[in-house]
Parts: structure tokens; C-alpha cells; sequence
């Protein structure tokens, strides 16, 4: 898959419309999801100034440290039409930003991710600037993917699905969570990822906890175990897959209401098409699991967006009116927590087509016997 098509030029320029529309004379980006949506340059966040400046109209410019320009220079970043300007160590690199700007500017959208450090200096810089949110302008434009980013997260999915089919290898009584996810981190970059970026192995009354993590856990025999996986792929799109599994013969009330959550899941995912709302989707998983008593223990909203970032727009979550549209990708995960005994979810990454919706995770969504 070609950088080209992943991180194309015009993607600048519609920024720099919507830049003007909002009412911003500038972006400045630091090192992050959106720079590398920008440009396609994945930045190392440093105490050192790197910062895309991003005015509504004229040159956009890159400001790095002179021993990461190189790498800059490496990146699709060039390919873009960004100039690139670089400030030694020892330099006060804040002053390439306003010549970057032209002079002092009425307002600009920083990074929402931006250290204080950076925004308090900008400040000082930049005195009589007002600071809004860069996410104001940005949000809007990677919400709906590209095909070739919808073809990054099918690369993605797949990647991840065939580290959920290799299961077996690693999940057995006697074995720690820890060692589990120690071999299943290894089998996603194996599996074609840069980073492993987290596996939740929750067995036992842990799968009740949403969040777990791994502890030193012995895992049991007949312990249902929720396996919550996901990393980041070259391109820099990410994975994210939750299956649950069992050694052995599960809890009578585990397989219950299992099978309200598997139930759950696929009208969630058959009620996603262009127009409908986030929220209705939410409300679609959550009925079916409150019909069947359990709503109480369904703790979170339905799904996250995903692309360069693990969670970012759209959130499937009461009160989100936004419609869906073709290429908006997210999560549909709900889950059952039964508080001290275990838990369950299932998630798929999906996205919305025009005529309806594609899954972008295909592994068997039936709780696995091993």
C-alpha cells in the first residue's frame, strides 16, 4: 500500500478550507495522529519543538529539531508540499513559527493534544492570539476514511484476526494472564503490526472489569477469559478485536447471557447504515441486553471510532445524534460484567458503506471452546 494514497497532498489543502471556514488564520499540529494524517510524518513527541504550521491560506511549513529533520525529509511529508525549517539545539525554535504564520495572527487551532508546555510558549509568542482547539477543523475530515484508509483497516483487521485464531497456542489452565499476553504482544507484530499496542487477557471474575489489563493470575479450568487485542500497522492504522474464550466447560449463567451478548452485537451491527445515528446504534445493543435483564451490567457505550487513533470519532454512545456516513469506521463492542464473577464483549471494527455496513473482523464470533 503506497504512502500516496494513504497520506495524499489534497488532504492540506482541504484542511486549510476548513481552517478559513471555522474562522482560523492557522493550525499548529505537534507530533500525533493528526500530523501524521496531515503529512504521513509519525513525529516523535520530544521536548524539542516540532510543529506544522498550517495556515488557512499560503505555504505550510514544518518546524522540527535539526537532528530530526532527516527523518522529516524521509517521510511522505515532502511529497505534500511542506517546507521544512529546522532550529538547532540551543535555539529558541518559537520564532520560526510566527515567521511561518507571516507575523502575529488573530486565532489559531493547536494540536488537542498539544503539551502545555508548547501552548504556554506559543502564548508567549503569539501574545493577542486566541487559542482554539485544532480539533475543531480536523475531526470533521478524518471521520470519514478514504478507501485507502478503509483498505489499511481491513489490513488491520485481518492482521488481528489471525492472532485471535491462534488462541489455542497460548490460553490453558496453569498459565498466568501475563504470560498469555506476553505471547499474544508477540504474535501481533509477528502478525505483520509495528506495535503491539495492548492485550487485555481477563479471566475469571477479572473479565468483569472492562479495563483489566493482566495481572499474575492463574487462569482455571472451565474460566471464561476475555481476550481484548489490538496494535498499530505500518501504515500507523490500528487493530481492535475482543473474543472471549473458555477452557473447558463454562458457567451454565455465563453461557446465557452470552448468547444475549452475541445477539446483541449483530443487531448492532445490522442496524449501522448511511443516516442512522450513533446513538441509535447504541440504543439498538443495549435493548437487547436490557430486554434480557442485564442492562445494568452493559458499563460503556457501544464503540469508538478507530484510524490513527485506537479511540477517536465517532463514539456510539447515548446522545450522539451525528448520522453515519459511508467510510466512518468504529467499534461495535458491548459487553455483559458481572461484578466479582466474569464478564464478556464482543468487538468488531466495522464500517459504514453506502448501502449499509462491511466487518472488518470476519473470526468466528462464537464463544471459543479450547
Amino acid at each position: 500500500m503506497g504512502y500516496e494514497d494513504l497520506y495524499p497532498p489534497h488532504r492540506l489543502a482541504a484542511a486549510q478550507e476548513a481552517t478559513a471556514d471555522a474562522g482560523l488564520d492557522a493550525l499548529l499540529i505537534p507530533p500525533g495522529s493528526d500530523l501524521r494524517y496531515l503529512t504521513g510524518y509519525h513525529a516523535h513527541a520530544l521536548e524539542r519543538l516540532t510543529c506544522l504550521v498550517l495556515p488557512a491560506t499560503g505555504e505550510p511549513t514544518l518546524v522540527v529539531p535539526t537532528l530530526e529533520r532527516p527523518a522529516a525529509e524521509a517521510s511522505p511529508a515532502p511529497r505534500t508540499g511542506v517546507r521544512i525549517v529546522d532550529h538547532p539545539d540551543g535555539t529558541d525554535p518559537y520564532p520560526l513559527v510566527v515567521q511561518a504564520l507571516g507575523g502575529p495572527v488573530g486565532a489559531v487551532g493547536l494540536g488537542d493534544r498539544m503539551w502545555a508546555e508548547q501552548v504556554l510558549a506559543l502564548r508567549t509568542a503569539l501574545p493577542g492570539t486566541a487559542q482554539r482547539l485544532a480539533g475543531e477543523v480536523l475531526r470533521g475530515l478524518r471521520l470519514r476514511k478514504s478507501p485507502a484508509e478503509v483498505a489499511a483497516l481491513r489490513e488491520a483487521g485481518a492482521a488481528i484476526d489471525a492472532v485471535h485464531a491462534r488462541m489455542a497456542e497460548w490460553l490453558r489452565p496453569g498459565r498466568t494472564e501475563g504470560e498469555v499476553a506476553a505471547d499474544i504482544s508477540v504474535a501481533i507484530r509477528e502478525a505483520g503490526h509495528a506495535t503491539a499496542d495492548f492485550a487485555i487477557v481477563a479471566a475469571g471474575p477479572n473479565g468483569a472489569s472492562p479495563h483489566h489489563g493482566t495481572s499474575d493470575r492463574v487462569i482455571g479450568a472451565g474460566e471464561p477469559v476475555v481476550v481484548d487485542i489490538g496494535g498499530t500497522m505500518p501504515s500507523g492504522y490500528c487493530s481492535d478485536s475482543t473474543r472471549c474464550y473458555v477452557i473447558g466447560t463454562p458457567p451454565p449463567d455465563f453461557t446465557d447471557y452470552y448468547q444475549v451478548l452475541h445477539a446483541a452485537q449483530q443487531a448492532a451491527v445490522g442496524a449501522v447504515r448511511p443516516g442512522v445515528s450513533a446513538a441509535a446504534v447504541d440504543s439498538v445493543a443495549r435493548e437487547v441486553i436490557a430486554d434480557a435483564g442485564y442492562g445494568a451490567a452493559f458499563l460503556h457505550r457501544t464503540g469508538h471510532g478507530i484510524g490513527l487513533d485506537g479511540h477517536e470519532d465517532p463514539y456510539l454512545v447515548a446522545g450522539n445524534e451525528l448520522p453515519l456516513e459511508p467510510g466512518m469506521a468504529f467499534s461495535i463492542e458491548p459487553g455483559i460484567y458481572l461484578a466479582g464473577r466474569h464478564g464478556a464483549r464482543i468487538e468488531d471494527i466495522v464500517v459504514c458503506t453506502p448501502d449499509g455496513v462491511e466487518r472488518l473482523n470476519t473470526v468466528s464470533r462464537e464463544l471459543v471452546r479450547l
